[in-house]
């Protein structure tokens, strides 16, 4: 049986890994929101700086025609200025042109603009005017660019275009590149995500195999079937998880065999010397009676260490699968409540037992009896003389819930999953007798079937004549998967 140091406060010390709460955060998606929010820095950048070339060279292109029409009205003469102005827009059909003459002191003289802009300056440089303009026989202004000079007589002359047309289809270009822009982003981003997608699946089932290895299912392999950098990490984990294989069923082997090898000696002198202590003549000898039930006792105790040792090995290769059933735990705790009754009497122990009717479980009663045997008996002998043993076995939303306590020394917590180890025995217990195997026996079985074991203090039982703070042994009877 194990055995078990003293101490305060406790985690879990078997426990399920925990499943990350976020299941988006992973490379491919922050490399898709990364990606997603580039693509769409970039896009705005050249989204502007194709409405800013087009701006500019539409507006070059008009600043070229009215400097130009500047040019042809500079060759007519200041007296002829109006009648030109007026045959001009009597010939303009689409009426893209806008024409002004006004006096030094800004006073209407002829052309279609009623009024000078108040923002040109007269210096043939172009400027872009919006909505206005007061025109003739014109409601609204439209969007303008316009320019102005100054003739040899000081009239102002001002020659404007209409730029309506050009940025209408300014804009239809520009909203295509948009629109174009983030079809393309929203196919980008659905092909992405469906990537994302398709690795988060494989790293999900990358996860379930890894764990089922973790929980001693060593014929598991990770899936391959591409040709990207999750197959070689498969590849190289699988050659790994091969060789790993080999070397534990090297040490297993050798460990059964030694096991095996020295079983059977021990039992044969366990035997010789039970019938040596038979013996008339060693009788009389008080001493050396004393010695040979020593020896025996020293040899039987071997001898359980090494049974517990195979135990465990068969235990751990999950070949006790094929035997789980339905098991009804009340019955079963019950079953050994009354096994253990008869010890804790002996022992003056204030023996407490609740059991409530809990949902059955499947696996296998003959381990589970077992690892349950090995609590309560660990339990019983630690607890101190005319000391509390308790065993719950209550119903929760996740399953069946067995507690075993007692008011002893308790576990550190710096020793907690040590004492799940092989042998392992705390300084303040080595005199209880004790093969330190107990919990190894019951961890075993716990990975079988996959429950959890948790060992906390126990303050709520623990009295006035208790040596420690106890501990709890808490087996959660259902699949670590829910936890």
């Amino acid at each position: 049986m194990s055995s078990r140091p003293s101490s305060s406060a406790a985690p879990n010390v078997l426990s399920a890994p925990a499943l990350p709460r976020r299941r988006w955060h992973t490379t491919t998606f922050r490399w898709l929101c990364a990606y997603t929010a580039l693509f769409g820095v970039v896009l705005t950048l050249l989204v502007g700086f194709i409405a800013w070339s087009a701006s500019r060279s539409i507006e070059r292109d008009t600043d070229s025609i009215m400097s130009w029409q500047l040019i042809y009205f500079d060759s007519i003469p200041d007296a002829q200025l109006p009648d030109a102005i007026y045959q001009r827009l009597e010939h303009e059909r689409m009426h893209v042109n806008y024409y002004g003459v006004f006096t030094a002191d800004g006073k209407y003289v002829a052309g279609d603009l009623l009024e000078a802009p108040s923002s040109i300056t007269y210096d043939r440089v172009g400027c872009t005017l919006r909505h206005t303009l007061t025109l003739r026989d014109r409601v609204q202004s439209p969007i303008v660019r316009a320019m102005g000079e100054v003739r040899p007589n000081g009239m102002h002359l001002v020659v404007a275009r209409d730029m309506t047309n050009v940025l209408e289809i300014r804009e239809f270009m520009v909203r295509t590149l948009v629109i174009g822009a983030v079809l393309a982003l929203l196919a980008a981003a659905t092909g992405g995500f469906a990537l994302g997608l398709r690795q988060i699946r494989r790293v999900r089932e990358f996860r379930r195999v890894t764990q089922c290895i973790a929980r001693g299912d060593l014929d598991q392999r990770l899936p391959v079937g591409g040709d990207d950098e999750l197959d070689m990490l498969a590849h190289l984990v699988n050659h790994m998880l091969d060789e790993v294989e080999r070397l534990m069923g090297e040490v297993k082997g050798a460990c059964d065999g030694i096991a095996h090898d020295l079983r059977t000696p021990l039992v044969h002198l366990h035997t010789l010397l039970a019938r040596i202590a038979e013996r008339e003549s060693l009788r009389a000898d008080a001493e050396g009676a004393d010695m040979m039930e020593r020896a025996r006792t020293e040899t039987g105790q071997l001898l359980e260490r090494f049974r517990a040792m195979l135990r465990i090995s068969e235990i751990g290769t999950l070949h006790r699968r094929g035997g789980f059933a339905t098991v009804d735990l009340r019955e079963l705790v019950d079953e050994l409540a009354e096994l253990y009754e008869p010890l804790a009497e002996s022992r003056e122990i204030d023996w407490r037992v609740q059991t409530e009717a809990v949902s059955e479980i499947h696996g296998d009663r003959a381990l589970l009896f077992e690892a349950f045997s090995n609590l309560i008996d660990n339990a019983i002998k630690f607890a101190p003389q005319g000391g509390i043993v308790s065993v719950t076995l209550s119903a929760t939303p996740l399953g069946p819930l067995l507690a075993v306590a007692d008011n002893g020394l308790g576990i550190a917590p710096a020793e907690r999953a040590a004492v799940l180890q092989r042998f392992y025995r705390g300084d303040a217990v080595r005199h209880i007798a004790g093969s330190g195997l107990g919990l190894s026996v019951v961890a075993a079985v716990m990975r079988v079937h996959d429950f959890t074991l948790q060992i906390d203090d126990a303050p709520d039982i623990a009295a006035a004549g208790s040596i420690g703070p106890g501990v709890r042994m808490s087996v959660q009877c259902w699949p670590r998967a829910l936890t």
